[in-house]
């Protein structure tokens, strides 16, 4: 018994603990299993994912699962029921009400002309995969240590750098490619984090084989168009998919369709950091890297009116994102994810230590009423409930304790209590 509630409460010093320690990555299964981003960009490993009448909803190189979800550009939204070796079939669930809303008030808005005044507050970015590169531009679909990706990354950054933001650029690598870099990377994200970023990108390149699924004309420019990504696995994955929605609308309405899709993916991809944390794919391996920087600039215009930094909002419009007062979902989910989490292993130890659901119950009853019993709030609702119960006995016929001096001075006493 006592084993079992120290359980719970080891479950609840390991929550405060990553509070104060977030290099450790929050829990999921992929981090349980060791999978935290298995197969992602790895070339030439490409998932076709269909709807149920056979057409093509997405291509990804990274590892599909059921459960998965995409939204595409116009609002549509599908989950993925079955995946067969690396062809999976995903259910029409209707249009996002969310992306329609989004969709409908950035419409209404242009990019502001004048240059924001710098916020105190920077944009961090960095790439997990630091070696993922561009074949036509780099040569190689990998350069370790020295990725092209660091372009593309570096473009971003002037981008948002012109638009008036600030950024901490960290141009840490985390080779190799493999399962572990998102552990690595983390450190990387924790270290960002400690200038109280108002965003945290993660920019990567996808590894499907035709150029064409990514290559597009987006405002006269040629262009490699982006994906955003969100990890399911993560308990501020509400608050980061909401972030997701509304950088794709706006991004969409100025630079049409700049953001091909957003994919909810297994994995954590270190999103439980803070809820403006999103990874972004910039193009595939075989679009040239100039394509791909011109994309995510386009892509980069957007941020700062998501963010909030352009200034006031006009009327009706959704709060910013980065808005204290604003609703960011699923910051109160993830704590009541972790505490059930808590109680779950702390109730199971039980059960299976007790040996039957009866025994359990009767270790439970006698645990708080020996060990809560004497709390003085107990105490107290106790010694009233007595006290009530010595008063109803003063019903005319039931016995007047007045008639009686031993019950009279133990009513006095339990009054003075």
């Amino acid at each position: 018994m006592a084993l079992g509630l120290g359980l719970m409460l080891a479950g609840l010093l390991a929550w405060a603990a990553f509070v104060r320690n977030p290099v450790v990555p929050a829990w999921s299964w992929n981090f349980l299993f060791g999978r935290e981003g298995e197969g992602d960009h790895l070339v030439g490993r490409v998932y076709t994912i269909r709807d149920e009448s056979g057409q093509v909803v997405s291509q990804v190189s990274r590892r599909v699962t059921v459960g998965d979800e995409i939204f595409a550009a116009d609002g549509r939204h599908y989950r993925v029921v079955k995946v067969r070796g690396e062809e999976a079939v995903a259910r029409f669930l209707g249009m996002d009400e969310d992306l329609l809303a989004y969709r409908d008030f950035y419409r209404q808005l242009a990019i502001p002309a004048a240059k924001a005044p710098a916020p105190a507050q920077p944009v961090g970015i960095y790439h997990t995969h630091s070696d993922e590169s561009y074949v036509p531009s780099d040569g190689s679909e990998s350069i370790p240590f020295k990725g092209g990706i660091y372009r593309v990354g570096e473009r971003m950054v002037g981008k948002l750098t012109e638009k008036g933001l600030r950024v901490e650029y960290d141009r840490t690598p985390h080779d190799p490619h493999d399962d572990n870099a998102y552990y690595r990377s983390r450190r990387t994200a924790v270290r960002l984090m400690q200038a109280n970023p108002l965003a945290l990108f993660d920019v990567h390149r996808d590894g499907v084989v035709d150029p064409g699924y990514y290559r597009r004309i987006v405002s006269q420019q040629n262009v490699a168009q982006t994906r955003l990504v969100v990890g399911r696995e993560n308990p501020r994955m509400q608050a980061n998919l909401d972030f997701a929605k509304r950088l794709m609308s706006y991004a969409n309405s100025v630079h049409n369709p700049i953001v091909k899709e957003i994919f909810l993916a297994a994995g954590n991809y270190n999103q439980d950091l803070m809820p403006t944390a999103l990874l972004i794919e910039a193009g595939t391996h075989t679009n040239s890297r100039e394509e791909a920087e011109r994309g995510i600039a386009l892509l980069a215009d957007a941020v700062p009116a998501v963010l909030g930094i352009t200034g006031p909002a006009p009327p009706g419009a959704p709060k910013p994102i980065t808005d204290r007062t604003a609703k960011t979902p699923g910051s109160y989910k993830a704590l009541a994810w972790l505490l059930a989490l808590t109680l779950l292993g702390g109730g199971a130890f039980l059960l299976v230590s007790a040996g039957s659901w009866e025994r359990a119950r009767q270790r439970l009853g006698r645990f708080f009423g020996q060990e809560l019993g004497g709390l003085p709030v107990l105490r107290r609702l106790r010694m009233k409930g007595k006290l009530e119960v010595r008063e109803k006995a003063t019903v005319p016929g039931r016995g007047d304790p007045a008639e009686n001096r031993e019950a009279r001075e133990r009513l006095e006493e339990i009054r003075r209590d």
